[in-house]
């Protein structure tokens, strides 16, 4: 598996911080994708980034490939003997044909060449093998006044630094083309109890926040924390829920 030579790279910059901060998918979901699964042979994780939705197939699958483009990315994935990582671009993974059981794309496809990669996702998978890609928007507390000082943030302070494939994102990939035999996909969600320290090294994480401080020389994570911290509480947990928006379909038998 060989890097791809150009990529959307938002994420090589803080790749510690990524495999840090980001919340971690509930393991319900991985269950019933290995339910719903072809076989449990293999799993190809496509743009795994720091390897959490690879690691959260591994208990299932005698193997999981795990793939990503940025060298960064995959240097911070912890190891596990079931998990075999690549160096690779998601439209040239590096595996023989119809030798997958399921790909799985987490909170990646909108930064994905789709044409070439479904194309892809087609020539490794098994018939009636299983793409499943999902996505999560912006988190929500358990107070709406923190709520609306989230939001504030996401769209007004860094919100003229997302690029443009946020926003499929925010439609929860309802608007993306999906040419596979789509299957009726259950709700999840990720929840974690955090601390304030904790959000705010999440919200470092976004691809708006590193953009904003690259180009406007300060970080805008300190703000956000002195506005959310009198409605926190000292030393305090707090919920933390991101709806998961799934899709999942099945790679249609040749003709």
């Amino acid at each position: 598996m060989t890097l791809v030579e150009s990529f959307a790279d938002h994420f090589s910059s803080i790749a510690r911080a990524y495999a840090e901060a980001r919340p971690t998918y509930p393991p319900a979901l991985f269950a019933y994708l290995a339910s719903v699964a072809s076989g449990r042979r293999r799993a190809w994780d496509c743009a795994t980034g720091n390897g959490q939705a690879a690691l959260g197939l591994a208990p299932s699958f005698a193997e999981v490939v795990a793939t990503d483009a940025s060298a960064a990315q995959v240097a911070q994935a912890p190891s596990h003997p079931a998990v075999r990582y690549g160096v690779a671009g998601a439209e040239a993974s590096g595996l023989p044909a119809a030798s997958v059981d399921l790909v799985t794309v987490a909170q990646a496809l909108h930064w994905l060449p789709l044409p070439a990669f479904y194309a892809e996702a087609r020539r490794v998978l098994v018939p009636d093998g299983i793409l499943a890609v999902w996505c999560y928007g912006l988190q929500r507390f358990d107070d709406p006044v923190m709520d609306r000082l989230l939001e504030k943030f996401y769209g007004s302070v860094v919100g003229p630094y997302w690029a443009p494939e946020r926003r499929l994102v925010e439609t929860g990939y309802a608007t993306l083309d999906f040419p596979f035999e789509e299957l009726p996909a259950p709700s999840f969600e990720m929840v974690h109890d955090w601390t304030l320290g904790e959000v705010l090294a999440y919200v470092g994480t976004w691809s708006a926040t590193a953009r904003f401080t690259t180009e406007r020389g300060f970080d805008p994570v300190g703000p956000l924390g002195a506005e959310l911290a009198p409605h926190w509480g000292a030393g305090e947990r707090r919920r933390i829920r991101w709806p998961l928006s799934l899709r999942i379909g099945r790679s249609r038998r040749s003709a």
